[in-house]
């Protein structure tokens, strides 16, 4: 529950406390305060005590920090942004002086306040010297390391720990989908079900739906789904906003519009969900028929809606279509066009041909393009054999992306189709000399609840033989209904990858 609110003169003092230049008007507000109850308020205390430390008035602070548990004035420091480097170190000096220093509630509020402050090594010396550990410092020592990054010392803590709570498994599984590490964060979701029987909350089963939609791990995405319902949580929107993205990444569109049809209230990213997953698997019009439904039913679209249904219209080829929607995003819905909707703009312009149009449009952008921009213009060039446009896209791309080989790749095999040998030849030496390598591709599928992995060139699959045989079945249909096989100059030129059989 939130505090209660401060009378309004108490309010007006503490609002002034952050404001106070000198020790003199410090100590005034403070004779203020007390024949008004101000020393019996919490988050006074804490003002006065930040307020003693900024000034500084250390003797004044010292006898504060006896009149108020240090563990909120701890809290309250890591609030304040600009005073977070040296409050830090000063309440820690003054939580050793009082004899605080072993409270365990103080040692965790301590180590929240050198993680918000970003000095990660005196937080974990901090924790290191706890004697008594409970369950919350270690939750807490764990989130500051995952708020920093470092998944590694997280998840060593993690493992080391003598007993963990929902709140332990949901702060790892939630980190690792987070990182866009799937894997791992169903790895952990599994060992918190199997190694402990701990139910899962509503964050784990949303961190853990993400993964199984990077994955394309259906079954366990269906799994989650039954959960959901059975535990009575259709309810939440957002976890039903997951399980619909689960479903749509999964490729099972049919039970994503059913889980959305069934939803009794909806939120504008529901929709926006659903839009997006048309376009991901090319159902342009389903995605324009399910915009205008959302207009019909007087739900606004926002940036990221915009966004879902320019890459729609790109994808079937939608050209004025999309620039319509461009136009009325700012004229009739007051939503700024940001730099991802004109990188929307240059895709569905380069695919369709008006690679004028489209350089005008980066032209005229008010900001500067970035790699997604210019790797559009790079691949409407690659599309429509443009070697000018693919060379200019190429010289920012070099400076934004140094080391992404697949830009050479795609400039090679504009370069192939027009048989411009010498110049492939001249970019294999830059990536040569660049130290550049082809980044395999990969891909994954899941079946009888295994996530197999396929990485280009790998033969290490127990059921190659096979898989290369439906390919090759693929292929040959392919080419008997007129497909043609673009060259690709800098990797079949190494390798050729001949199905064997």
């Amino acid at each position: 529950m939130p505090p209660p609110p401060l009378p309004l003169a108490l309010h007006r003092a503490f609002s002034l406390l952050t404001r106070l230049d000198s020790p003199r008007h410090l100590l005034q507000a403070h004779a203020f305060l007390l024949p008004r109850g101000g020393h019996h308020n919490a988050r006074l205390l804490s003002a006065l005590l930040l307020a003693s430390l900024r000034l500084p008035l250390r003797p004044h602070a010292l006898a504060l920090l006896r009149s108020i548990h240090p563990s909120v004035s701890l809290n309250a420091a890591a609030r304040i942004p600009h005073l977070r480097g040296t409050l830090g170190p000063q309440l820690h000096s003054l939580v050793v002086r009082t004899g605080l220093a072993s409270d365990a509630h103080v040692s965790t509020s301590l180590i929240q306040t050198y993680f918000s402050c970003g000095s990660i090594a005196s937080a974990r010396s901090v924790f290191d010297e706890t004697i008594h550990k409970d369950i919350f410092c270690w939750n807490v020592t764990i989130s500051g390391y995952v708020k920093s990054g470092n998944l590694a010392c997280a998840r060593e803590l993690f493992d080391a720990m003598p007993q963990r709570n929902v709140v332990s498994w949901t702060t790892v599984i939630g980190a690792y989908a987070q990182m866009k590490r799937p894997v791992e964060a169903i790895e952990v979701f599994r060992r918190m079900q199997v190694e402990e029987g701990i139910e899962p909350d509503g964050i784990a089963l949303l961190s853990v739906l993400s993964g199984c939609g990077d994955l394309g791990a259906v079954d366990l995405g269906e799994w989650v789904h039954r959960s959901v319902v059975k535990r009575g949580l259709c309810w939440h929107i957002p976890l039903m906003n997951a399980v619909i993205d689960m479903y749509l990444k999964c490729g099972c569109v049919g039970k994503a519009v059913e889980v959305f049809e069934g939803m009794e209230q909806k939120s504008v990213v529901t929709w926006t969900t659903v839009i997006a997953g048309f376009a991901l698997h090319g159902l342009g019009m389903e995605a324009v028929e399910m915009f205008r439904r959302m207009e019909r039913e007087n739900v606004a679209p926002n940036d990221v809606t915009f966004l879902a249904i320019l890459s729609a219209c790109s994808h079937i080829g939608l050209t004025d279509m999309g620039r319509w929607y461009f136009k009325i995003m700012m004229s009739q819905h007051g939503i700024k066009p940001r730099i991802e909707h004109y990188g929307c703009m240059v895709d569905l312009l380069g695919r369709a041909g008006c690679l004028m149009e489209a350089q005008d449009l980066v032209k005229g952008m008010p900001f500067m393009a970035n790699a997604a921009i210019w790797g559009a213009l790079l691949a409407a060039a690659r599309t429509h054999g443009d070697a000018e446009l693919g060379e200019q896209a190429l010289l920012h791309l070099i400076r934004l992306e140094p080391h992404n080989s697949g830009n050479f790749i795609l400039l090679s095999n504009i370069y192939a189709e027009q048989e411009r040998w010498d110049d492939v030849g001249k970019l294999r030496k830059a990536m040569k000399d660049g130290g550049l390598t082809n980044v395999p591709g990969a891909s994954s599928i899941e079946l009888d609840g295994m996530v197999h992995e396929f990485t280009s060139r790998d033969g290490s699959h127990p059921s190659l033989h096979e898989i290369c045989k439906v390919l090759c079945d693929i292929t040959t249909d392919m080419k008997s209904i007129g497909y043609v096989l673009l060259p690709d100059a800098l990797n079949d030129t190494e390798e050729e990858q001949d199905c064997k059989h």
